[in-house]
């Protein structure tokens, strides 16, 4: 049987009831006023945030000048046909139709305008780069450097064509003045990547950078500071209005040392010797030519062959002629020969030597013997000429570029240093001067990708070995099968098996090829103008600039390009003063005498080198510097396998100092 509550009991559970409700209306009215008079301003940049977008506004980039103001790299206005999103999201159907039309006014492939109607990623979007990878809160750019003439019309019909627009972009181009390339010093642009964009917020997926050269190294200040744009955005992302916009900054000019009659010059007389080189039977595949101020270091020319055409990478380059410039078969069109690759610099490390030699205490002014051969151990090394000369000074030596006096005196050196006991820090005086002058180390220029070069000296020769001893080892064992030269297979076989036994000792060959430029030790074009700076300067190690000034394309304000470090060379005032005769006898008595005896206004000092290279022919090198009694430029010009350095380096050479001297 149930028993009836009383009612006191009901009338209290309802006023409970009530009294939790009541609470509960309290609370949220209290809650919702903290959001709106408590919270208001926090909520209100929530909601703006949802409902807006930032445009980047890239910064239109700076020139790069010549130093008279001549453009290496520069901008011109490019026609592009863009669309509004609106009339996309409006209908697709009508858009593409549109789009279609526009092809056909244009004479493109509509295929490839259709595909940008498209935001990556979109459903239904084609792959990247036929789709649009940029700010879906901007006009879709169709079509770009289209004919002018054409893409007005399209405005003139906004009827037929709706939302479609012609506008003028900047697109960076290489005008090549005098006919110069400098496509390997100013460099390029490319693409930027997802990486680089997570470093610098400033960045977005369509832009460019700089990739080599002076684009590369002075990228930040030549891109200039991008602009701002705020939207308002529907539920759809259509812009509905401007809430904020900041101008971008446009990048800085960068005015260089580069004189472009010194660069031509350069270009010129690389490309007609090496053709000359060919026709007597030399392959001369590629070269280089430096010209420098001694005095500053300021850079005039760095000219590299195989040259190229800079604009191909204007609008994007193919993957045909990307693949012809990275193929080592047509010689690597995209390396710099002048900054990015060392060679054995041959005898024009001898002047060097000589001061090394000094250094070693032999006497500046004795005479040394210059017989046809020179043998250490059961190995005969052999001079250049199959005649000796009997006793000769350095002087000497350096102009008949006798080998065997620098041999005897390196031999001399290693084994007061020991031998092949030496510890891994002996002091090796031929090492350490030619380091002293700027070999194998970077030479600090401010271009990316620069080759340190090679001084094999002790410490080399162990972190060397370290590195290359289980190869040397396993090539010990099996030998060269791949080398179709059966002499020269067996010789690599064992040059591998006592390297893999005590690679790391310094030999005294290794000594005696390390006194003329041979063996282990590279130098870039750009590292054996540097030494020749220092001894014609006086004995300063200067550090290259192509860079000169930033100036403000708006204010004209200018900022110099800060100079490199300076140091003393490891050369006496005495010795150096004595190369530089030597040096200045060497062109005027010498192998070369008759490609410069007509210039007798612009002396010449220089010496030549013809690198031997396992495998392949000569290399030809002359290294230079006028007017001697008052040295004004350095002249470095190598050729691969372009045979005796009398001949191709120093014709190249010859031709630059000819432009040189007429300079006003």
């Amino acid at each position: 049987m149930r028993r009836d509550r009383p009612a006191s009991a009901h009338q209290g559970r309802f006023l409970a009831v009530v009294l939790l409700v009541v609470l509960g209306f309290a609370a949220l009215v209290g809650r919702l006023g903290q959001v709106q008079l408590v919270g208001h301003e926090d909520f209100v940049g929530g909601a703006s945030a949802l409902d807006t977008r930032t445009i980047v506004l890239p910064a239109l980039r700076g020139r790069i000048l010549d130093s008279r103001g001549l453009p290496l790299a520069d901008n011109r206005a490019s026609t592009v046909v863009t669309i509004e999103r609106r009339v996309l999201l409006a209908d697709r159907a009508r858009a593409e139709a549109v789009v279609r039309d526009v092809a056909s006014v244009l004479g493109v492939d509509p295929q490839r305008l259709l595909g940008r109607t498209w935001l990556c990623g979109e459903d239904g979007a084609p792959p990247a780069p036929a789709c649009w990878a940029g700010s879906p809160q901007v006009p879709v750019p169709l079509a770009e450097d289209v004919d002018p003439t054409r893409a007005l019309s399209l405005v003139e019909q906004p009827g037929r064509f709706p939302g479609v627009a012609v506008a003028a972009r900047p697109v960076r181009t290489y005008p090549r003045p005098l006919g110069t390339s400098a496509a390997q010093l100013v460099g390029y642009l490319g693409q930027v990547r997802t990486d680089e964009i997570e470093r610098d917020d400033t960045l977005t997926p369509e832009d460019l950078v700089g990739r080599a050269g002076l684009e590369q190294q002075y990228d930040s200040v030549l891109r200039g500071t991008p602009g701002r744009t705020v939207v308002a955005v529907d539920a759809r992302g259509l812009v509905t209005r401007v809430v904020s916009r900041t101008e971008p900054v446009p990048g800085r000019d960068l005015v260089t040392s580069i004189d472009a009659r010194v660069q031509a010059s350069a270009e010129r007389a690389l490309a007609t010797e090496m053709a000359a080189a060919r026709t007597r039977g030399w392959p001369a595949d590629s070269g280089a030519v430096v010209v420098l101020d001694p005095r500053t270091g300021a850079v005039a020319a760095l000219a590299s062959a195989p040259a190229y055409d800079p604009n191909i990478w204007t609008g994007g380059i193919s993957s045909s002629d990307y693949a012809r410039l990275t193929d080592p078969k047509a010689g690597t069109p995209l390396l710099s020969r002048a900054v990015g690759v060392g060679l054995a610099p041959a005898s024009t490390l001898k002047p060097a030597s000589v001061a090394a030699a000094v250094r070693a205490g032999n006497p500046l002014r004795g005479r040394y013997g210059c017989p046809a051969s020179y043998r250490i151990g059961d190995r005969v090394f052999r001079n250049h000429e199959t005649s000796g000369r009997g006793q000769i000074s350095f002087a000497e030596a350096i102009r008949v570029s006798c080998d065997t006096v620098f041999y005897a005196v390196a031999h001399d050196a290693w084994r007061d240093q020991g031998g092949t006991t030496a510890s891994v820090d002996a002091p090796d005086p031929f090492a350490a001067v030619a380091r002293g002058l700027g070999l194998g180390t970077p030479t600090g220029v401010d271009l990316p990708g620069e080759a340190p070069g090679s001084v094999p000296d002790r410490a080399w020769k162990q972190n060397r070995w370290e590195a290359t001893k289980d190869e040397s080892c396993r090539r010990g064992r099996t030998g060269y099968p791949d080398v179709a030269d059966p002499a020269h297979a067996a010789y690599l076989r064992q040059v591998a098996r006592e390297n893999c036994e005590d690679g790391f000792r310094v030999r005294a060959g290794d000594a005696a090829n390390l006194s003329i430029g041979q063996g282990d030790v590279t130098a870039t074009p750009l590292q054996v103008a540097v030494m020749y700076a220092a001894l014609a300067n006086g004995g300063t190690v200067v550090t290259p600039r192509v860079g000169s000034a930033l100036v403000d394309p708006v204010g004209g304000g200018e900022d110099a390009v800060p100079a490199g470090p300076r140091r003393r060379a490891p050369v006496p005032e005495d010795v150096g003063a004595y190369l530089r005769d030597a040096l200045r006898t060497a062109v005027e008595d010498g192998s070369v005498r008759g490609r410069f005896d007509r210039m007798p206004a612009w002396p010449v000092a220089g010496k030549t080198g013809t690198g031997e290279v396992a495998g392949k022919r000569d290399t030809s090198w002359f290294a230079s510097y006028a007017p001697a009694n008052a040295p004004r430029w350095v002249v470095t010009a190598v050729v691969a396998q372009g045979g005796p350095g009398s001949t191709t380096a120093a014709s190249v050479a010859g031709a630059v100092h000819e432009t040189l001297r007429g300079l006003r």
